[in-house]
């Protein structure tokens, strides 16, 4: 099961965190990011018989926020957006520092 992600309100981004620890010298770090639009269960018979033209139902009702992820950690939530011929993701909600969870607008 997933644990429940708390949103909080964009605020600007600051490079100092809460104890005045200055960020800047991580900003070099690569992380992966990723955009998941669901997830769901299946068997393994059920996943052999996927075929071109199969449908996979997912957990998440068209319309609804998708996540951002960072390493696997959910930081942030958004919608989908195309820009010249590319997906993009448009950011409504960001991970709250208290929990390292994404917080809503």
């Amino acid at each position: 099961m997933h644990d429940e992600i708390e949103f909080m309100p964009l605020e600007p981004a600051t490079t100092a965190g809460a104890d005045g620890a200055d960020l800047r010298r991580l900003y070099d770090v690569p992380v992966e990011l990723a955009v998941e639009i669901g997830r769901t269960r299946m068997t393994i018979g059920q996943t052999l018989e996927l075929r071109p033209g199969s449908v996979v139902s997912l957990n998440r009702l068209a319309g609804e926020p998708v996540d951002l992820l960072i390493n696997g950690k959910p930081i942030a939530r958004g919608e989908v957006v195309v820009i010249d011929e590319e997906f993009g993701l448009r950011i409504t909600e960001v991970a709250s520092p208290r929990h390292g969870r994404p917080d809503a607008v």
